[in-house]
């Protein structure tokens, strides 16, 4: 049988981080280790999903559930497809899930010798690009923060339903060269969007993030925007894909939203065979959490997993990034 520890730890940000949604200024959380007979461990990380109503101490109390439930399903320590597949019976999807799921992906790894990399059908793992994420603030903080930014090629502004444009236009004067996207967070309306979208070609936007509110995406309907749009909060798992079609052109997979790198394998060959474009993103955390995402932004256009950038330190063997380019994940830390 398979021994788990789960445990809750917090991470301080190098500054507050605001979105539409709010501010903060530490990311809470929780761990998993899974152990086997012979001492092999496989451990991972999710931070939940907060505006789900999701807890480090919810996500801590189903993980302990279902690793009771694993215990007398799933007699033995040997961690195979038939153990993940039950995994996604006992849970939703969501942060305890996720956490499981990838720790099983990497103590399968510890097990078996091969890579994660390899068991998800991948030829290799190629360096990436991550995009470095902005936070609301005032012009002065926006300004400031562009010109920290400048070795970043690909640069995503947080926006809200009062700031938005001056904020493209603040960056782009400090950070002439980079890429821009824009995330919205849900704070848009169809109407402030069409109105928006002239300025954010002009001043270089390539993408939209999540402009409307989740579930309220059919306002989208018929919109002949000039700028792909990308669906985040209103993207969970595959189950979600058939309300997005037609209406974006990316979906951002992230592991604590679809529950774990098996579905969000699993979402992303759907989006591609109904025609969308794959976007990865993370919901704060540190090289523990973005070690298993790596692995989806393999297939990705955008990828965002700049979440231990943001904070002021990270897990031993981290994964490198320099000027925003990102190298695979070291066994050592995971897979």
């Amino acid at each position: 049988m398979i021994g788990g520890n789960v445990a809750t730890e917090e991470w301080e940000l190098k500054e507050p981080f605001e979105i539409a949604r709010g501010t903060i200024t530490t990311i809470r959380v929780t761990v998993v280790h899974l152990t086997d007979g012979a001492g092999r461990t496989g451990r991972a990380e999710a931070a939940g999903v907060d505006y789900d109503g999701e807890t480090p101490e919810q996500v801590k109390a189903q993980i302990e559930s279902a690793l009771l439930q694993l215990g007398a399903d799933a007699p033995g320590d040997v961690v195979n497809a038939r153990t993940l597949a039950l995994l996604q019976t006992l849970l939703p999807a969501g942060g305890a899930r996720n956490a499981l799921d990838c720790a099983m992906w990497d103590l399968r790894a510890k097990q078996s010798g091969a890579p994660a990399w390899r068991a998800a059908g991948l030829p290799s793992l190629d360096p990436l690009t991550t995009v470095f994420t902005l936070g609301l603030g005032s012009e002065a903080d926006t300004r400031r923060k562009a010109r920290d930014a400048r070795r970043y090629p690909l640069l995503k502004l947080k926006c809200d339903a009062e700031r938005h444009v001056d904020v493209v236009r603040w960056v782009r004067e400090e950070h002439p060269r980079a890429r821009l996207a824009v995330d919205a967070n849900q704070a848009w309306s169809r109407e402030l969007l069409e109105r928006v979208l002239p300025t954010l070609v002009e001043l270089g936007v390539e993408m939209v993030e999540q402009p409307v509110r989740r579930h309220e995406d059919a306002q989208l309907d018929g919109l002949r925007s000039p700028l792909p749009l990308a669906a985040d909060e209103s993207c969970t798992d595959r189950t979600s894909l058939p309300a997005l079609q037609g209406r974006y052109q990316y979906i951002n997979i992230k592991l604590d939203k679809c529950g774990g790198l098996t579905e969000a394998l699993a979402t992303g060959d759907e989006a591609i065979a109904r025609g969308m474009q794959l976007m990865v993103g993370n919901m704060c955390g540190t090289s523990l959490g973005m070690a298993p995402a790596f692995l989806v932004g393999q297939r990705c256009g955008y990828v965002d997993l700049d979440g231990p950038l943001l904070q002021k330190r990270d897990r031993p063997h981290a994964m490198s990034c320099v000027d925003g380019v990102m190298q695979p994940p070291t066994p050592e830390l995971w897979g």
